[in-house]
């Protein structure tokens, strides 16, 4: 019996706090609207100051309220100040619960934005107005006027975002061509000294401690006509008793033939320059 009694004052107590809650809730509704006609009068009156003062009571008396919102950002747009505009009409399309209501809001979104230059989300938002009202003749005729110059702006940018997009992975790909071009330049530069100096090493492989070559031809005693003689590969720093036996030879027969052969040996062992110079 006690525990019934418990519910049914806890129910009565939901119940009165509902009806409270209720009465609150239609005084704060009743106070918004006359807030708003006072707001409207003063309007009329080009009391606008006046009027700005009272929409915004009737908005803090009502959260939710569209009207207060929707006329006070009509009063913004009419005095040129759209971005307080555009705010209060974005409060009422969002707090509006009927379609007509949300469709005087968005349709006024689109012609704000259309102000500003922002034609692709004015686009956007006349699509908004008219899906809660598609026969709305003055609607759809600025809709096709936010698509017309959204259409300008895109060609006048050059395109929109996709051919910026483009655009982007163009100038990448020059970027990683130019890498490319650049990586096998250094490349052929390191091949260029590598090969420098292994002609160089193989210069100095070529001639004995005294700097002369090793590799001298023997005179035969035909005039100018020489053959190459195969010799055995000498070891690094030490002739072999053929090659002395060679150059003591050349040394007797022509001194002199041999020794411009020593000179020109020396001068096709030069260094070769790798580099070119800029």
């Amino acid at each position: 019996m006690k525990t019934y009694s418990l519910v049914l004052a806890l129910l009565v107590s939901v119940f009165g706090f509902s009806q409270d809650f209720e009465k609150e809730r239609q005084k704060a509704e009743r106070k918004a609207k006359d807030l708003v006609y006072d707001a409207n009068s003063l309007l009329e009156k080009d009391d606008f100051i006046s009027a700005e003062m009272e929409y915004r009571k009737a908005i803090s008396a009502q959260k939710d309220n569209v009207a207060g919102a929707y006329n006070l950002g009509n009063s913004y747009y009419n005095k040129g100040n759209y971005s307080e505009a555009l705010f209060r009409h974005q409060e009422a399309a969002n707090n509006a619960t009927t379609k007509e209501a949300k469709h005087k809001a968005y349709h006024n979104i689109g012609n704000i934005l259309m102000q500003n230059k922002k034609c692709k989300e004015a686009v956007e938002a006349f699509k908004n107005a008219l899906r809660n009202n598609p026969s709305d003749e003055e609607t759809r005729y600025n809709f096709a006027l936010a698509k017309e110059c959204a259409k300008q702006q895109q060609d006048q940018d050059g395109g929109g975002d996709d051919q910026k997009e483009d655009e982007k992975k163009e100038d990448q790909k020059d970027k990683d061509k130019e890498k490319e071009n650049k990586d096998e330049e250094n490349k052929e530069k390191d091949k260029k000294e590598e090969e420098g100096e292994k002609d160089k090493k193989k210069g100095d492989d070529e001639k004995d401690e005294d700097g002369k070559p090793k590799d001298e031809k023997k005179d035969d005693g035909k005039g100018d006509k020489e053959k190459p003689q195969q010799k055995p590969k000498p070891q690094p720093g030490k002739m072999s008793p053929q090659q002395i036996k060679n150059i003591l030879e050349a040394m007797n027969n022509q001194e002199q033939k041999v020794q411009e052969k020593i000179n020109a040996k020396k001068q096709k062992g030069a260094k070769i320059r790798t580099e070119k110079d800029w």
